[in-house]
């Protein structure tokens, strides 16, 4: 978190769990601690094209936040060592308590114009996505029954259900066959 200058940023890194060809998104907040309207303005300085940055401008109202998402779009390889070198750049003015987002403009950042304006770099980070809990192996207990998996949505698909099906079927088979053989043993003594 960057404490200090005109906005307090959180978090600093950019941290995105990296899927192949998937979009993914990250959120950062923005606080103003200040008694001052602080407009800013993310900008993608190294890779402009493989992101895209909601709102990329905007006023942070005094004692305020204003939460940016920062999509990252699918990609169809993965870099060398899950390394990545991508940064943006935080700026912030303080601005006139009368102004609104369409007061934003580019020369309101320029520091040649004499303007005071703070700036946070944002490093990019890959993370590998958290991965699914291994499938525990179903135990073949005599006199328990298989049991079928369900998918994401709740639903048994087809073949699955008939595989449960068909087992349950055996398994009661079995049950029955063990029954009749133990009452023909029973009645012959």
């Amino acid at each position: 978190m960057s404490s200090g200058g005109l906005l307090e940023i959180d978090p600093l890194e950019l941290k995105f769990p990296f899927e192949l060809k998937k979009q993914i998104s990250c959120s950062l907040q923005l606080t103003n601690k200040s008694d001052d309207n602080v407009a800013f303005k993310v900008v993608k300085t190294t890779s402009p094209k493989k992101y895209c940055v909601r709102p990329n401008a905007g006023i942070v109202l005094p004692r305020s936040t204003c939460d940016v998402i920062v999509t990252m779009q699918s990609q169809r390889e993965a870099p060398p060592d899950m390394q990545c070198k991508d940064k943006f750049l935080v700026q912030s003015v303080i601005i006139d308590q009368t102004a609104t987002t369409t007061y934003i403009t580019t020369e309101m950042f320029a520091k040649e114009t004499g303007n005071v304006v703070d700036e946070v770099k944002l490093q990019v980070t890959y993370v590998s996505p958290p991965q699914p809990p291994s499938p525990v192996p179903e135990g073949s207990e005599e006199g328990s029954s298989p049991r079928p998996s369900v998918s994401e949505n709740g639903n048994l698909n087809s073949s699955e259900l008939l595989t449960a099906t068909r087992a349950y079927a055996e398994n009661i088979q079995q049950e029955k066959s063990s029954e009749v053989t133990f009452l023909l043993l029973f009645m012959e003594f």
